[in-house]
């Protein structure tokens, strides 16, 4: 029998759908509660703010890099298999649209607007991806697989730009496809030229 979901993770996984479909200022807890069939005084109850409801979405993002990034300090890894693991996952969610943008990059879009502890969690989100990148990218660079003429720090910025980057174009364009097209011209950019 499967477990149930909680009420609270039930209005986490709300908030998460209107983040990534609307971004923070674009709905309200009346619209959660509606979406979740609860009252709006149980959200308060589990959430006082509703950036305490948008910083546990972004904490249980941020809670899956660093688990992963502590994955990878643990041993050995493929680094084109996470690089195309990550890039896969966002070209699934966009297609289905069961994720059709990060819940930090559309916060970081609305960061001047945002809760000063939201947005301090927007910028950590970050700085956790971008090491999850450089550790990834510095490995390959290692292994030989990679090949970039800045730091692995800079290149992980570039390629996390790269993303974000191609989830704003496939948006743009209305063409999920967009997105891989424009990733995958990355990839290409750090392999190596052979001699």
């Amino acid at each position: 029998m499967a477990a149930m979901t909680s009420t609270r993770q039930k209005l986490i996984d709300s908030a998460r759908h209107f983040i990534q479909t609307r971004g923070y200022n674009g709905f309200s807890y009346a619209d959660v509660a509606e979406q979740v069939q609860v009252r709006k005084a149980s959200i308060h109850h589990h959430f006082p703010a509703k950036s305490d409801l948008a910083r546990a979405v972004v904490d249980e993002s941020r809670g899956h890099i660093v688990a992963q990034t502590a994955t990878l300090a643990g041993g050995a890894f493929d680094p084109d298999e996470q690089l195309r693991m990550y890039t896969a996952y966002w070209e699934r969610c966009i297609a289905d649209a069961s994720a059709p943008f990060c819940v930090a990059g559309m916060l970081a879009a609305e960061l001047t607007t945002l809760p000063d502890d939201l947005a301090t969690d927007v910028r950590a989100h970050f700085r956790d991806l971008s090491h999850w990148l450089e550790i990834v990218l510095t490995k390959g660079a290692h292994m030989g697989r990679f090949a970039f003429e800045g730091s692995a720090r800079q290149e992980a910025e570039a390629f996390m730009a790269l993303v974000y980057g191609a989830m704003l174009a496939a948006r743009a364009h209305g063409d999920p496809s967009v997105f891989a097209g424009i990733v995958n011209v990355g990839l290409r950019k750090l392999a190596p030229v052979a001699a």
